[in-house]
């Protein structure tokens, strides 16, 4: 059954970009509310056990390595539908291939620098969400 949450995070390249306030005002110009945000650093330790589904890929450790080089915004966001629209808002992982006027076609530099992670699943939301926020407030 669907829930009224997701998961997101604005990566290192768009925070040191100075995009994370006009990607925050798209967020909620789409009409999604900010439960929780915050602005922190992920350690390379931890962004590997946020990553871990992930471990045996090859691109594991530069993604680990990429996530653990500058700051992060993650935040919990509600909307109905909130997984599945904010999919449909952050566009394709690839920016190449993103529809125009999404997060990733406005503001990704590549496939690995994309600008936004968003959780693509109800499970996997509160997952991401608990890993960030689970001290401050429950998901």
């Amino acid at each position: 059954m669907p829930t009224n949450r997701t998961f997101t995070m604005i990566k290192p390249d768009a925070v040191q970009d100075g995009n994370s306030g006009a990607i925050i005002k798209m967020i909620e110009e789409a009409g999604f509310r900010i439960v929780a945000l915050k602005k922190t650093q992920l350690t390379p330790a931890n962004a590997g056990a946020f990553y871990a589904v992930h471990s045996e890929r090859p691109f594991y450790n530069d993604l680990c390595q990429y996530m653990s080089s500058g700051a992060i915004v993650p935040m919990i966001l509600e909307k109905e539908n909130a997984v599945a629209d904010f999919r449909t808002l952050i566009g394709a992982t690839n920016p190449a291939n993103a529809d125009e006027r999404t997060i990733r076609k406005l503001f990704a530099k590549s496939i690995e620098q994309n600008a936004i992670h968003g959780s693509d699943s109800d499970e996997n939301a509160q997952i991401e969400g608990n890993f960030f926020f689970a001290q401050t407030e429950q998901f």
